[in-house]
C-alpha cells in the first residue's frame, strides 16, 4: 500500500527517488521520508503528510549529493502518521536506512527482544524492528556466513561465504548485506517489500519480499528498485519482477537475486509498454478526471486481438489444457472493493453464457469460511494491482485446495498473475487515481470475456454466437464516448448536491452492482453516507429512509428486452417519489416511462442488459467525482485510501 522507491546510479538519488515518490504519492500520502548515503553516515529527511510537506524540508535542508539513496510515501499501519513513525527509518548507530510496505506480523516479540539486547526505538512502527535487525546482523554477524542448518546446507549466493572486509569501496563486500537481509528475512511473519543501505556499503540497495510488490528497473548506469514500475518510467522501461521470498542486491550495473534460504534465482525481465506521459495528468485538474477521459481508449485496448480469426477468444496467459476449462463444474469469483462489484457482474454473464454456477466472495472472507472446492472449480480472483493481499491469499488458499486459478488484472508481472493457472490482463494503463474507474469499466469488459471463454470451452455458445457478443463490446467504447459526451448536466446534478448528507442507489440485476458501485465511489470521494440497494428489497427495510428530499439515484434497466425487470423497478421508482424522494433516473435513451417519475433524467445510449453496466456507471463516476470537488475534496487522494492494499 506505501510507495518505495530506491536509486543508485550516476546522478543525485534524493532527485532521482523524489521523482519517483511523486509518482508513487498515490499509494500512500500519510507521509514521506528520503535517506542518502552521506560518508559515515545516512542522511535522512522525513515529514508528516503530503509530498509537498517533505519537498518543504528539502528545500530549508537540502540533502547531499550522493549516488545511493530510498525514498517512502506512507500509508500508516502501526503508529499515527506524524514526523517521528514517517519512514525511512535508522538503526541506533544512524549507518544504515530502510523502508518497509507490509506488515510484520511478529514485530512485537521482536521488538522485546532487540530491546532487552539494548536497542533504542524511536517510532512506534513495526518497520523499525527491521533496522534494528539488520543492525544486530550486520554487527553480530559481521563476516559471518550464513547457517548451514538454516540455509538448507548451501552456503549464501551458491558459492562461497562471504570472507567479511574486502578491500576499496566502503570496506565490506556486497553479498555481506544481502546475506543479513535474508538472515533477517526469515525471521519476520507477515507481509512485506523491504529496502535497505547501509554506510558500509556504498552504490548498494538490498530488497526483500514476501506477498508484496518490488521491481527493478535497469537503466545506463543506473537502477531503481521499486514497488511500482511508475517510480521509473520516466527513466527507463526496462523492468524486471522480483519473485516470492526472494532477496535483490542492486548497484548500478549488478543484480544478484536469491531465495530467503541464499539460492540463486532469477527475476523475470520485461518492457513496460505505456510511456510515463501517461502517468502525468495531461492538462486534467486531476488524474481521476483524466483516467475518466481515457475509458473509451482502455475498454477498447482490453477487447484487442481477443477474437481469432476462427472465431474463438484466448486469454494473455494461460498454463492449462483447454480440456480442463470443459471439465469445471463450479466458479468462485473472489475480489476486494469495486473488484468485487465486476465480480457480482460476472455472476450474471457467467450463469447466463456458460451455465455454470457461480458464487461471489469478499476475498477478505473467502479462507475463514472454510470454502468448498476441488480439481473441478475454478477461481477467478480480479485485482487491479494484481497485490491486493486479500486476493492474493484466497488465491493461495484455492491453490492449496486444488482448485485452479484465473487471474484477471491490470498490472503485468504481478504476483496475483504469476500464482495463477490462466491470466487475461486489462490494458487499462496506470491508473493513479484511488478511485478505480478505467480499471472498473475494463474489469467488466475482461469478465464478459471470460464468461464468453468458459461458454465457448464447454459448448454453450457457438463460435458466431461468441462472435456477435464481441462485436456488441467492440461497440462499447463509442458508447461510452457518447455518455462522456453529456455529462455537463450531471455535474450541475452534483454540484446542486454538494451539501447532502445520504444518497441511495436502487438497481436490478445488473444494475443492482452498478448501484453498489455508484455508492461506494461517493464514500471513497465526498465522505458521506452513501448506500446502494436491490430495489426490490425496498419493501424489506430500506424504504423506511425514504423522506422528502432525499436523493436516490436509480439505474434503470433496458426497457426492451428485459421488460419484466424494467416495469419492476419502475413501480419502485414510483414508490419513492410517492415518498418525496428526490429521484435522479439513469435510463435508456427513449425510455418515456420514466420520465414522469425523475427529477433529473440521465440518458444512456441503449445496449443489451447484460452489457448496461459499461455504460451505465460512467455518469456515477462523474457524479461522485463532480460532488467531491464541490465538497473541497482531493479526489486523487481522498483521506484513509491508497490505491493499492497489500495489508490484510
Amino acid at each position: 500500500m506505501c510507495g518505495i522507491v530506491a536509486y543508485v546510479g550516476h546522478r543525485p538519488a534524493r532527485d532521482a527517488v523524489l521523482a519517483g515518490l511523486r509518482r508513487l504519492e498515490y499509494r500512500g500520502y500519510d507521509s514521506a521520508g528520503i535517506a542518502v548515503l552521506n560518508g559515515a553516515r545516512v542522511d535522512v529527511r522525513r515529514k508528516a503528510g503530503a509530498l509537498g510537506n517533505l519537498e518543504a524540508v528539502l528545500r530549508d535542508e537540502p540533502l547531499p549529493g550522493s549516488t545511493t539513496g530510498i525514498g517512502h510515501t506512507r500509508w500508516a499501519t502501526h503508529g499515527a502518521p506524524t514526523d517521528g513513525n514517517a519512514h525511512p527509518h535508522i538503526d541506533c548507530t544512524g549507518t544504515l536506512a530502510v523502508v518497509h510496505n507490509g506488515v510484520i506480523e511478529n514485530h512485537a516479540a521482536l521488538h522485546a527482544e532487540l530491546a532487552d539486547a539494548g536497542h533504542v526505538f524511536r517510532s512506534q512502527t513495526d518497520t523499525e524492528v527491521i533496522a534494528h535487525l539488520l543492525e544486530a546482523e550486520l554487527d553480530v554477524r559481521a563476516g559471518v556466513p550464513e547457517s548451514p542448518a538454516v540455509a538448507g546446507g548451501q552456503p549464501p549466493d551458491g558459492g562461497p561465504a562471504p570472507s567479511g572486509r574486502q578491500e576499496g569501496g566502503g570496506g565490506r563486500d556486497p553479498a555481506e548485506f544481502a546475506a543479513a537481509l535474508r538472515r533477517v528475512c526469515r525471521r519476520l511473519s507477515g507481509s512485506f517489500s523491504i529496502v535497505a543501505i547501509h554506510r558500509d556499503f556504498p552504490g548498494v540497495v538490498v530488497g526483500a519480499r514476501r506477498n508484496s510488490p518490488l521491481v527493478v528497473g535497469r537503466g545506463e548506469n543506473e537502477a531503481f528498485l521499486a514497488s511500482d514500475v511508475a517510480a521509473f518510467i520516466a527513466a527507463t522501461r526496462q523492468a524486471v519482477e522480483i519473485g516470492q521470498d526472494c532477496v535483490v542486491l542492486l548497484t548500478s550495473d549488478r543484480l544478484d537475486v536469491t531465495d530467503f534460504e541464499g539460492n540463486p534465482t532469477q527475476g523475470r525481465a520485461y518492457h513496460v509498454d505505456w510511456d510515463a506521459s501517461a502517468a502525468e495528468k495531461g492538462g486534467y485538474d486531476y488524474f481521476m478526471l483524466k483516467e475518466i477521459a481515457e475509458q473509451p481508449d482502455a475498454v477498447a485496448a482490453t477487447l484487442l486481438g481477443r477474437l481469432g480469426r476462427d472465431g474463438t477468444l484466448t486469454l494473455d496467459e494461460t498454463r492449462l489444457d483447454s480440456r480442463v476449462f470443459a471439465e469445471i463444474d463450479k466458479i468462485v469469483v473472489v475480489a476486494c472493493g469495486s473488484a468485487y462489484h465486476a465480480g457480482l457482474i460476472a455472476k450474471y454473464a457467467i450463469e447466463h453464457w456458460a451455465g455454470l454456477p457461480c458464487e461471489v466472495e469478499l476475498a477478505s472472507e473467502f479462507r475463514y469460511r472454510d470454502p468448498i472446492l476441488d480439481r473441478q472449480s475454478l477461481v477467478i480472483a480480479i485485482s487491479q494491482s494484481g497485490e491486493t493481499l486479500d486476493t492474493l491469499m484466497a488465491v493461495q488458499h484455492a491453490r492449496e485446495m486444488g482448485a485452479r486459478v484465473l487471474a484477471i488484472c491490470n498490472t503485468l508481472g504481478a504476483t496475483i498473475p504469476r500464482e495463477s493457472d490462466a491470466v487475461l490482463y486489462t490494458r487499462a494503463g496506470p491508473e493513479i487515481g484511488v478511485a478505480a474507474t478505467k480499471t472498473f469499466l475494463t474489469q467488466l469488459v475482461a469478465v464478459f470475456l471470460v464468461a464468453l471463454y468458459l461458454a465457448q470451452s464447454r459448448g454453450t455458445k457457438y463460435g458466431d454466437e461468441v462472435a456477435a457478443v464481441v462485436r456488441e463490446l467492440a461497440l462499447m467504447p463509442g458508447k461510452v464516448a457518447a455518455v462522456l459526451d453529456t455529462m455537463d448536466p450531471v455535474r450541475a446534478i452534483a454540484r446542486e448536491l454538494a451539501d447532502a448528507s445520504t444518497v441511495l442507489f436502487l438497481g436490478r440485476h445488473v444494475g443492482y452492482p452498478v448501484a453498489l458501485e455508484g455508492a461506494l465511489k461517493l464514500k471513497e470521494l465526498a465522505y458521506m453516507h452513501a448506500e446502494g440497494f436491490a430495489a426490490g428489497e425496498l419493501k424489506h427495510g430500506p424504504i423506511a429512509l425514504i423522506e422528502k428530499g432525499l436523493p436516490v439515484v436509480v439505474v434503470m434497466p433496458p426497457y426492451v428486452g428485459r421488460s419484466v425487470l424494467h416495469d419492476k423497478l419502475l413501480a419502485n421508482l414510483q414508490e419513492i417519489r410517492a415518498r418525496g424522494a428526490f429521484t435522479i433516473v439513469v435510463a435508456e435513451e427513449g425510455d418515456e416511462a420514466v420520465v414522469p417519475y425523475a427529477d433529473r433524467l440521465v440518458p444512456i445510449p441503449a445496449v443489451p442488459t447484460l452489457l448496461q453496466p459499461l455504460v451505465a456507471i460512467v455518469p456515477l463516476q462523474v457524479f461522485a467525482c463532480e460532488l467531491a470537488v464541490a465538497r473541497g475534496n482531493d479526489v486523487d487522494r481522498p483521506r484513509n485510501l491508497a490505491k493499492s492494499v497489500t495489508v490484510e
